[in-house]
């Protein structure tokens, strides 16, 4: 077990409906969602509207049925990776090793950090106290030696606070955690190890490795190590980043043909700005559709060269369309672009590096 590192997990509280209710202070204290509405999917949920039984992912129209009530806004994602940009400029002030999940989340590496704080329970009070004093919200974190325990941890003592699983803990909180407490296993797997009698990590840790990988395949040896406190993912600063995608779930379903070009020109140019930023081309795009009844129809197109810019995606998009099985609303669009040049930017540092210096490419 690694006992040497000092990760920290920062999850933000509610992320998107809370920056709702910091920017419209008439939101406060309300069941609100984001996203949603009768043809929609909500997108994230406050902690009013949680007590409700409403959860991100959920269908609008059955939020409204929990919870008649509920107030629902636009999601302004414009908006939110603003914020995100600011919470990250605060983590960076500690350590370079920052591993962003999502917009609202990152794992931490402080074993060395910038400011020399020997705590790392210290430094993630001090996170939090910073990004609550330049956004006004409040961001939940948990401490510990690697990655799996910093992430059950940030979850346990939600919203705005924070526990750390010391070395010595670990055995003893893991016996304890509820099996649906452990990252990694949804509701699926739950239930299945439910049927096997397996309530928490006590009845996990009494299986063998052999059990579990006849029981979970692959992931059964994930699930041996973890109850036991073993997980050696490191945080990784530099993700080889395989695809950038841009979705837009509608309002209103769209209807006609016209509504979908034009919108398929505004994702077009959003993807350009995303790419752009990051100096990102892609050989592959991909369109996706979700209609009216969540059925999802995707469809690809690979060249040789690298797509270039907004109106290479926007024509190529348009083919694709016409290549879709049904006429039927459309609730959701996608493009994404994969095949992208940033295995080739790896590849060539790789090569510089080599007569400098040695290192595992592993």
């Amino acid at each position: 077990m690694q006992s040497d590192r000092k990760i920290i997990h920062v999850d933000m509280d509610a992320f998107y409906a809370s920056v709702e209710q910091h920017d419209n202070p008439e939101l406060r204290g309300k069941p609100l969602a984001v996203g949603g509405g009768m043809h929609g999917v909500v997108a994230a949920a406050s902690y009013e509207a949680r007590k409700f039984g409403i959860r991100s992912a959920m269908p609008g129209k059955i939020a409204l049925e929990k919870c008649p009530h509920l107030i629902v806004v636009k999601p302004r994602f414009a908006r939110y990776k603003e914020i995100s940009q600011q919470i990250r400029k605060i983590f960076y002030e500690f350590t370079d090793l920052v591993e962003p999940l999502s917009l609202d989340e990152a794992y931490l590496d402080v074993t060395e950090n910038k400011k020399g704080i020997e705590s790392a329970q210290e430094i993630a009070r001090q996170i939090r106290s910073r990004i609550f004093e330049e956004t006004g919200l409040t961001a939940s974190a948990g401490i510990s030696v690697n990655k799996f325990l910093a992430k059950v941890a940030s979850d346990y003592r939600k919203p705005n606070g924070q526990k750390s699983i010391h070395p010595t803990q670990i055995l003893e909180f893991m016996e304890k955690l509820p099996i649906e407490k452990f990252y990694g296993i949804g509701k699926v797997t739950a239930n299945k190890m439910h049927e096997l009698h397996i309530y928490t990590g006590k009845e996990l840790k009494e299986k063998s490795l052999e059990e579990l990988t006849r029981l979970f395949g692959k992931s059964g040896n994930y699930y041996y190590n973890v109850v036991r406190g073993i997980h050696h993912s490191e945080v990784k600063p530099h993700r080889i980043q395989k695809s950038v995608a841009v979705e837009e779930t509608f309002w209103e379903n769209l209807l006609d043909e016209e509504s979908v070009f034009k919108q398929l020109q505004i994702i077009s140019e959003e993807l350009e700005g995303r790419l752009s930023k990051k100096e990102i081309k892609g050989k592959s795009l991909t369109l996706k559709i979700k209609y009216k009844d969540f059925t999802v129809y995707t469809r690809s197109k690979t060249q040789e060269v690298y797509f270039d810019n907004a109106q290479d995606f926007y024509e190529t998009a348009q083919k694709l369309w016409e290549l879709r099985p049904f006429d039927k609303p459309v609730r959701l669009l996608g493009l994404s672009l994969s095949n992208l040049n940033t295995q080739e930017k790896k590849q060539i540092s790789v090569q510089l590096k080599i007569p400098f210096e040695e290192f595992d490419l592993d």
